[in-house]
């Protein structure tokens, strides 16, 4: 699968660890070396803000989407290659689902958590068949690998599914893993 752009769901916030920031902005140098352009929330802080750094600072280029409601509260970064201005947070979230070829979740919070779920869940209803990738920098997603296989085990999410989002620990490894995604059926209610 050719993949030209990903769109990253991450955190506005730091985190308590550098490994954070550092491998977040090792993702962006990657994804500006393999030519693949970023798609994300157009904040300049936090993770968000050093994957786009990363990109920027290696010559590749950063699409920023950005509800105006938040724009106005001077958020926004103003190093961005592009940026998109939209009425809403589900306007923002589908204008980059829109931009993207693969989905990637970094660390952050329940802002994060809840724009990778919802490409998760448009995946297993078939929406979209684009791949998605968890970027598990210092193993901050594997309890969400845990639960993903709790809802399996208690028939909550079909089998099928066990590999929809991976985990990765290097930008190598994700951008791989998108790669050589395979598109999963959609779901079905027997």
């Amino acid at each position: 699968m050719t993949i030209k752009r990903i769109a990253v769901y991450c955190g506005a916030s730091k985190g308590k660890n550098p490994k954070y920031v550092e491998a977040a902005y090792e993702l962006g140098k990657y994804f500006a070396e393999q030519d693949i352009d970023l798609v994300f929330g157009a904040g300049s802080v936090g993770i968000m803000g050093a994957i786009q750094d990363g990109v920027l600072d290696h010559g590749g280029k950063a699409i920023g989407v950005m509800p105006k409601l938040l724009d106005e509260r001077e958020i926004t970064s103003q190093k961005v290659s592009e940026l998109i201005l939209v009425d809403s947070m589900h306007e923002r979230k589908q204008k980059m689902a829109e931009l993207a070829d693969a989905f990637v979740i970094a660390p952050g919070g329940a802002g994060s958590l809840e724009e990778f779920f919802e490409v998760y869940s448009w995946a297993q209803i078939g929406l979209h068949q684009k791949p998605i990738g968890i970027y598990n920098i210092n193993h901050f997603y594997d309890p969400l690998q845990r639960l993903f296989q709790h809802m399996i085990d208690e028939g909550f999410i079909d089998a099928k599914y066990q590999n929809l989002a991976q985990l990765f620990d290097s930008p190598e490894a994700l951008l791989t893993g998108l790669q050589q995604a395979k598109p999963i059926s959609t779901r079905t209610y027997d």
